[in-house]
């Protein structure tokens, strides 16, 4: 078995990056007709994300030409299952993964990241499920050299962004290798975008937002929405930057 480890997908200073989860290839046809930069497929995402079957990473895949980084994780499967289970997605296609471990104390489990990304080649991969973390200081230098991570997916809480984007933004007011590193993503609302922005965010990402009624089991994502976060992240950045709107 071979793997192509793909180059990581990299928001520069001048450029707002724009991720939409989606479920199913209904999702990925309206999120990149609708101008996404990559979708991040899971499964369960009220009940914390999963992963999706192979059937329907297999058919995300082939419904976009955009990067599709898919969610590994199974509750109570052992490590070297959830390595065969990365392995699989990524032969159907997937460009990079979402995971991420901690240990008992809850700090991050900078050997099981680690060892993941290289038993999967190096491919680029999400932290997902950092915000779990104890203590956010040590979480935030924990990830820092970990092989292959592209971004830390976190709303600065657990309880989303709504409660954690305060937090967030004077973390990365302080510190620009989390301005460099950080995904929002979890309970994003327009209303935070040019505060982020302008702290020096690049990335989000968009769950329930980009559907109707923001309802994971009533309907798929919405083209005409995810154009509106499209239009508000990139009218947000050139504000921040200095750039005539008009």
């Amino acid at each position: 078995m071979s793997i192509v480890t793909p180059r990581p997908t990299v928001a520069s200073s001048e450029s707002a990056h724009l991720d939409v989860v989606v479920l199913h290839a209904r999702d990925a046809e309206a999120a990149t007709a609708g101008g996404a930069d990559r979708l991040l497929l899971g499964a369960d995402p009220e009940d914390g994300y999963h992963s999706p079957e192979p059937a329907t990473v297999s058919a995300v895949v082939r419904e976009t030409d955009l990067p599709v980084y898919v969610v590994l994780r199974v509750p109570e499967e052992p490590f070297h299952r959830l390595v065969d289970r990365g392995a699989r997605f990524l032969e159907l296609g997937a460009r990079g993964l979402a995971y991420g471990f901690l240990d008992r104390d809850l700090e991050i489990d900078r050997d099981a990241c680690s060892e993941m990304c290289t038993e999967l080649g190096g491919v680029p991969w999400l932290f997902h499920g950092f915000d779990e973390a104890l203590d956010p200081e040590h979480a935030w230098r924990d990830v820092r050299g970990l092989p292959g991570l592209e971004s830390v997916i976190s709303a600065g809480s657990t309880r989303g962004l709504g409660h954690g984007a305060d937090e967030l933004i004077a973390r990365v007011d302080s510190d620009p290798r989390v301005a460099e590193l950080v995904l929002a993503g979890g309970g994003l609302t327009p209303e935070l975008v040019p505060w982020l922005v302008r702290a020096g965010v690049r990335r989000f990402a968009i769950g329930s937002a980009a559907r109707t009624g923001a309802s994971w089991t009533r309907a798929s994502v919405d083209v005409d929405r995810v154009r509106s976060w499209r239009m508000l992240l990139d009218d947000a950045l050139s504000r921040a930057l200095g750039i005539p709107t008009d």
